[in-house]
C-alpha cells in the first residue's frame, strides 16, 4: 500500500455538483462548475487493511489517517500536532441540558488554538506538495492564524486579510508567525475580493474555504476520530458551529469514507448547525426548506468564525443536515456568552464563543424535539476562548 515515504493519495477530484472527475495532480480551486471539489479514494483497495485495530497504536495526531488523506509524499506532511484533540465527558453539563450523555470534542487544544489547523495543515501540504509558490486567503480570525503557522513551518510565504475587528490575540499571532496581514474595514467577503484580485494578479494560490479541495480533508479527520475516541461507535447527534461549514461537511464525508471501508454500517449522527442569530444564513435555509442559502446582509456577531455571511458550501451543508434528521438553529450573543461561562465552571474548558453556541443549542433543538433526553451529544468547541479575550456579545 506504501513505498518508502509514498502514500497512494487520491485517484481523482470529483466536483460535488455534478460528478465531473478531474486530475488529483495539479494545483486547482473550484471544478468547472464552479463548485467544490472532493478528493476520492480507491477505498476498495484499503478495505481490510486501513482497519480501527492498523490505526490504533499510530501516532496520535490527524495524519494517523494518512492513507485517506491526499498528500502521496511523507516529507510534505507539514505537522505541528494537530488532530487528535481530547473528547471530554461532561456529566455536570449533561445534566444542566438533561440528555443521556454529552461530550465536548475540544479543538481549542490544537495549534494555534482552534480547529482551523487541521484544515489548513492540510491545504498547505499539498500546496506545498504540488507546487505553490505564494499562498492567500481572507479570514475570520483563526483560519489566518493556522494559515500563518503551516505557511511558515512549509517555508511559504502567505498573505492573510482579515476584517479589521478581528479579535487583537489573533491578529497578534498572525503577524508573530511571519505572514503577510491586511485589514480590512468589512466583513469577511469583502476580504475574499481582495484575495481574488491577488490572485488573478500576483497568482497567489488561494485557501479559501471550500474552494481548494484540502481543508475539507484536514477536517474530515474529527469524524474518524470521534469513532475512535467513543470506542468504535458513533453519537447520536454532532451539534457544530457553522461559519463556512468545512467541518460538518467533512465529517458526513468521512462517515461515508467509513461505511465503504468497512468500520460502520449505515448508522448516522444527526447533525445539527449552530449559527449566530446575527448571521444565521444556513438556519433561514434549512427553515425554508432551500437547497441554497442566500447571503445574510448585516451580519453581526461577536463569534468571529460565525461571521460568514455566505457560504460556498451551502448546498452541502444542507444536504448533510437533511440526509441525517439533523437540522439548525440559531442562538443570541449573549446566551453563548452565558455557557461559555456555564461549560467551563462544568467542564474546565475555556471555549470560543462558538463553542459556548453549541451548549446553548441544545435546549432549543430538545424544545424543537430534535434532541431528546435519551441521545448521547458530542458539541464542538472548535476553538480556545483566550482568543476572544476583551471581545463582548452585540446583543
Amino acid at each position: 500500500m506504501t513505498e518508502g515515504n509514498r502514500l497512494p493519495g487520491a485517484t481523482h477530484l470529483e466536483c460535488t455538483a455534478t460528478g465531473e472527475h478531474l486530475e488529483s495532480e495539479q494545483l486547482i480551486g473550484l471544478s468547472p462548475a464552479g463548485k467544490p471539489l472532493f478528493a476520492r479514494y480507491d477505498l476498495e483497495a484499503l478495505r481490510g487493511r486501513f482497519t480501527p485495530q492498523a490505526v490504533a497504536p499510530r501516532r496520535a495526531d490527524l495524519w494517523r489517517y494518512e492513507e485517506v488523506l491526499p498528500v502521496r509524499d511523507r516529507a510534505c506532511q507539514v505537522a505541528l500536532g494537530e488532530g487528535w484533540t481530547p473528547m471530554l465527558d461532561a456529566p455536570r453539563t449533561a445534566a444542566r441540558l438533561g440528555v443521556r450523555r454529552l461530550w465536548v470534542k475540544d479543538e481549542g487544544q490544537n495549534p494555534t488554538g482552534s480547529f482551523k489547523a487541521r484544515g489548513l495543515g492540510l491545504a498547505v501540504s499539498r500546496a506545498l506538495e504540488l507546487g505553490a509558490k505564494e499562498l492567500a486567503l481572507p479570514s475570520a480570525g483563526n483560519a489566518g492564524s493556522a494559515a500563518a503557522a503551516y505557511a511558515a513551518a512549509a517555508g511559504l510565504p502567505v498573505h492573510v486579510v482579515v476584517p479589521s475587528d478581528t479579535p487583537a490575540p489573533i491578529l497578534e499571532e498572525i503577524a508573530a508567525l511571519g505572514a503577510d496581514l491586511q485589514l480590512l474595514d468589512g466583513l469577511i467577503t469583502d476580504c475574499g475580493k481582495v484575495v481574488r484580485r491577488g490572485v488573478e494578479e500576483n497568482g497567489w494560490f488561494d485557501l479559501s474555504t471550500l474552494k481548494e479541495p484540502y481543508r475539507v480533508e484536514g477536517k474530515k479527520t474529527m469524524g474518524y476520530e470521534l469513532f475512535e475516541q467513543l470506542g468504535g461507535r458513533l453519537p447520536d447527534a454532532i451539534v457544530y458551529p457553522t461559519g463556512g461549514g468545512t467541518g460538518l461537511i467533512g465529517m458526513w464525508k468521512a462517515f461515508d469514507e467509513m461505511e465503504r471501508l468497512g468500520w460502520i454500517g449505515a448508522e448516522r449522527p444527526k447533525m445539527f448547525t449552530v449559527q449566530a442569530q446575527g448571521c444565521a444564513p444556513m438556519v433561514r435555509a434549512w427553515e425554508r426548506g432551500d437547497d441554497h442559502a442566500d447571503m445574510w446582509e448585516n451580519a453581526a456577531t461577536y463569534a468571529a468564525g460565525l461571521r460568514v455571511p455566505g457560504a460556498v458550501g451551502d448546498f452541502l451543508i444542507l444536504r448533510a443536515l437533511r440526509e441525517s434528521g439533523g437540522g439548525a438553529v440559531a442562538v443570541a450573543d449573549h446566551l453563548m456568552g452565558e455557557w461559555v461561562h456555564k461549560l467551563g465552571a462544568d467542564t474546565g474548558v475555556f471555549a470560543a464563543p462558538e463553542g459556548g453556541a453549541t451548549v446553548a443549542a441544545v435546549p432549543l433543538l430538545m424544545e424543537k424535539g430534535l434532541i431528546s433526553h435519551e441521545d448521547e451529544v458530542v458539541l464542538f468547541n472548535t476553538g480556545s476562548g483566550l482568543k476572544y479575550v476583551g471581545m463582548t456579545p452585540v446583543d
